[in-house]
């Protein structure tokens, strides 16, 4: 039977920890290495709810994209959701282990399985890693569409990839769309990249104001989508990776993912 560290070593592989941004807190955050595992629930975001079901359907780990431990604990006050989550775990013998920046970097990972899903072709990082990865890593995505279309049509392509619960735009809706970016997740910081290697439109989430601003000037067509609609389809994809690499060692895992909603909807 596979232990924690054992999964912990596929993972590496998968997802690199090197390839984390240097704020970011990844790996083995709760639990025992040595613990044996045979269930694994995989989710984006480390919620009240999801350690209940983890607890409630005897899962021996969880792995999420969202860190449980992001900034530095000085206290594990129960009373609090950060709190109830490792307390829960630890209770339960639950072990739960963090891919977060290393998953948005990978070919396969966050961003990548969004552009894919837009159709984008010949893509390459926005913002390529420095830490040594062999294959195309790095944040961001930016490619070209088989063939140019309209604003209506890109829009309509994000809707079917993410199901966001809102689209909003900055910055005049161009004729055509050739060149896109995209960067799941709260990336609004690399519009001027994007802008700067040629898209005609860049897709991510959390947009500033300041930002919103800045592309209506510049020209950009900027989308924010939403931070969970950007992000969440790409943990079945990582599921799939996962199940892959454990049956290659022929370990019998069962291996889910959550169903997550959005914590923001329109009113």
């Amino acid at each position: 039977m596979p232990t924690v560290r054992d999964v912990l070593t596929i993972l590496q592989q998968i997802t690199p920890e090197s390839l984390a941004e240097e704020w970011d807190n990844v790996g083995l955050l709760v639990g025992d290495p040595h613990q044996h595992v045979q269930r694994v629930l995989l989710a984006l975001d480390p919620t009240s709810s999801l350690i209940d079901q983890a607890a409630a359907e005897h899962y021996d780990l969880v792995v999420t994209h969202h860190p449980v431990i992001f900034r530095p604990l000085k206290t594990i006050r129960t009373d609090t959701p950060t709190g109830r989550f490792i307390a829960t775990a630890a209770r339960h013998r639950i072990s739960v282990i963090a891919c977060h920046t290393n998953l948005d970097s990978i070919q396969g990972g966050v961003s990548d399985h969004l552009a894919q899903s837009l159709d984008l072709a010949d893509t390459r990082p926005l913002v390529p890693s420095r830490r040594g990865c062999d294959l195309d890593c790095g944040l961001g995505r930016i490619g070209t569409l088989p063939a140019p279309v309209t604003a209506d049509v890109f829009l309509d392509r994000i809707r079917q990839a993410c199901s966001p619960p809102w689209v909003l735009e900055a910055g005049t809706r161009p004729e055509r769309v050739t060149v896109a970016a995209v960067c799941g997740g709260s990336c609004s910081d690399l519009a001027e990249i994007a802008h700067a290697q040629g898209a005609d439109v860049f897709v991510t989430a959390e947009v500033k104001h300041a930002v919103a601003r800045w592309a209506a000037d510049a020209g950009l067509w900027l989308l924010d989508a939403g931070h969970f609609a950007t992000e969440q389809p790409a943990m079945r994809a990582f599921r799939d990776m996962l199940r892959r690499q454990t049956a290659a060692r022929s370990w019998n895992l069962a291996i889910d993912a959550a169903v997550q909603q959005p914590p923001l909807n329109l009113a």
